[in-house]
């Protein structure tokens, strides 16, 4: 199962500048997605993070990590997408190497554990087959 970006917005409630999700490549609802992220040198965080040397912030990895996560919880349930999922916690969060524009980010996220509302998974960043980002994230549908 594939989606597209409109099939992204009817489950997330973000938007541009705050969506940072382009697509998702494969996705196995309630367990598991690979998605992509195209980063494009007009995203507005490179004006200064950092002039003359832009760096993908690992905020933005981080929060498209709970943007996929969010996708594989609501996929599992799209009636509640309305609910919203909350993010409650980051966990060995690791940055291996800079992203940088151009690059083409590709996004695991495989749930870990579920125990009622709360979702908990394993989430991997790649560029071109290279780890440049992981770490664990909870998160829980329903409360936003």
């Amino acid at each position: 199962m594939t989606m597209d970006i409109q099939e992204i917005m009817a489950l997330l409630p973000h938007r541009y500048p705050f969506l940072f999700v382009d697509r998702i490549l494969e996705l196995e609802p309630g367990e598991r997605a690979l998605a992509r992220k195209c980063v494009s040198v007009n995203e507005p965080y490179f004006q200064g993070h950092f002039p003359g040397n832009p760096v993908l912030p690992g905020v933005v990895v981080t929060e498209a990590f709970a943007q996929v996560a969010g996708v594989v919880a609501l996929s599992s349930a799209p009636e509640r997408a309305h609910e919203g999922v909350a993010l409650l916690g980051l966990d060995k969060v690791r940055f291996r190497k800079p992203i940088r524009p151009g690059d083409v980010l590709e996004i695991e996220v495989t749930k870990d554990h579920e125990r009622k509302d709360v979702w908990r998974f394993r989430c991997e960043a790649r560029v071109e087959g290279q780890k440049v980002a992981e770490g664990m994230l909870t998160a829980t549908v329903g409360t936003v």
